[in-house]
Protein backbone atom coordinates (compact mmCIF):
# COMPACT_ATOMS: atom_id res chain seq x y z
CA UNK A 1 0.00 0.00 0.00
CA UNK A 2 1.57 3.32 -0.58
CA UNK A 3 1.55 6.42 0.93
CA UNK A 4 -0.56 8.97 -0.03
CA UNK A 5 0.33 12.61 0.64
CA UNK A 6 -2.19 14.80 1.42
CA UNK A 7 -1.96 18.65 -0.21
CA UNK A 8 -4.11 21.53 1.04
CA UNK A 9 -4.82 25.25 -0.17
CA UNK A 10 -1.00 26.22 1.18
CA UNK A 11 0.50 24.07 -1.85
CA UNK A 12 -1.11 25.54 -4.50
CA UNK A 13 1.31 27.09 -6.78
CA UNK A 14 0.65 30.82 -7.51
CA UNK A 15 2.92 33.87 -9.45
CA UNK A 16 1.96 36.12 -6.02
CA UNK A 17 5.64 36.64 -4.74
CA UNK A 18 7.32 36.35 -8.11
CA UNK A 19 6.73 39.83 -9.12
CA UNK A 20 9.90 41.80 -10.83
CA UNK A 21 11.34 44.01 -8.04
CA UNK A 22 12.04 46.78 -10.99
CA UNK A 23 8.48 47.13 -12.11
CA UNK A 24 7.22 47.96 -8.71
CA UNK A 25 7.32 52.06 -9.24
CA UNK A 26 7.91 52.79 -5.20
CA UNK A 27 11.03 50.63 -5.36
CA UNK A 28 12.44 51.88 -8.20
CA UNK A 29 12.19 55.58 -6.81
CA UNK A 30 12.99 54.28 -3.46
CA UNK A 31 16.51 52.51 -5.60
CA UNK A 32 16.90 56.24 -7.50
CA UNK A 33 16.77 58.35 -4.49
CA UNK A 34 19.30 56.08 -2.51
CA UNK A 35 21.87 56.19 -5.58
CA UNK A 36 21.44 59.99 -5.03
CA UNK A 37 22.21 60.02 -1.96
CA UNK A 38 25.47 57.77 -2.22
CA UNK A 39 26.67 60.16 -4.94
CA UNK A 40 25.75 63.15 -2.99
CA UNK A 41 27.65 61.51 -0.43
CA UNK A 42 30.76 60.14 -2.13
CA UNK A 43 31.12 63.95 -3.49
CA UNK A 44 31.72 65.45 -0.22
CA UNK A 45 34.02 62.94 0.57
CA UNK A 46 36.03 63.98 -2.59
CA UNK A 47 35.84 67.32 -2.07
CA UNK A 48 37.14 66.90 1.24
CA UNK A 49 39.84 64.45 0.19
CA UNK A 50 40.92 67.37 -2.79
CA UNK A 51 40.94 69.83 -0.04
CA UNK A 52 43.57 67.87 1.95
CA UNK A 53 45.63 67.50 -0.84
CA UNK A 54 46.14 71.14 -1.72
CA UNK A 55 46.71 71.69 2.07
CA UNK A 56 49.35 69.05 2.07
CA UNK A 57 50.64 70.53 -1.31
CA UNK A 58 50.72 74.15 0.40
CA UNK A 59 52.85 72.51 3.54
CA UNK A 60 55.18 71.12 0.99
CA UNK A 61 55.61 74.79 -0.46
CA UNK A 62 55.80 76.32 2.91
CA UNK A 63 58.63 73.72 3.92
CA UNK A 64 60.59 74.21 0.78
CA UNK A 65 60.70 78.14 1.09
CA UNK A 66 61.73 77.56 5.08
CA UNK A 67 64.32 75.16 3.94
CA UNK A 68 65.44 77.81 1.43
CA UNK A 69 64.96 80.35 4.15
CA UNK A 70 67.81 78.90 6.48
CA UNK A 71 70.17 78.00 3.62
CA UNK A 72 70.12 81.70 1.95
CA UNK A 73 70.88 82.60 5.50
CA UNK A 74 73.52 79.94 6.48
CA UNK A 75 75.22 80.69 3.28
CA UNK A 76 75.36 84.09 4.32
CA UNK A 77 76.99 83.45 7.16
CA UNK A 78 79.64 82.00 4.84
CA UNK A 79 78.45 78.15 6.09
CA UNK A 80 78.51 75.82 2.67
CA UNK A 81 75.22 73.72 1.64
CA UNK A 82 75.96 70.18 2.69
CA UNK A 83 76.12 68.44 -0.74
CA UNK A 84 74.24 64.51 -0.22
CA UNK A 85 76.20 61.58 -0.54
CA UNK A 86 79.46 63.09 0.77
CA UNK A 87 79.21 61.88 4.23
CA UNK A 88 80.57 58.41 3.21
CA UNK A 89 77.13 56.52 3.08
CA UNK A 90 75.63 55.37 -0.02
CA UNK A 91 72.22 56.88 -1.20
CA UNK A 92 69.43 55.13 -0.90
CA UNK A 93 68.64 51.27 0.45
CA UNK A 94 71.35 49.21 0.39
CA UNK A 95 71.09 45.15 0.47
CA UNK A 96 71.50 43.41 3.76
CA UNK A 97 74.96 41.20 3.69
CA UNK A 98 73.53 37.14 3.34
CA UNK A 99 74.08 34.90 6.21
CA UNK A 100 74.33 31.79 4.35
CA UNK A 101 75.78 30.65 1.09
CA UNK A 102 73.66 27.94 0.26
CA UNK A 103 69.81 27.18 -0.60
CA UNK A 104 67.34 27.32 2.27
CA UNK A 105 67.14 23.94 4.35
CA UNK A 106 64.43 22.62 6.05
CA UNK A 107 65.08 19.53 8.84
CA UNK A 108 62.00 17.42 9.62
Amino acid sequence: MTKRIMRGVQDIRTLSGRVDEGTIPYKAYMKISILEMEKFRRGKERQSAMERVQRIDQRFLDIEAARQEIFSALEAKGVRRPVPGQRGRPEGPTEAPRSTTGPFKIRY
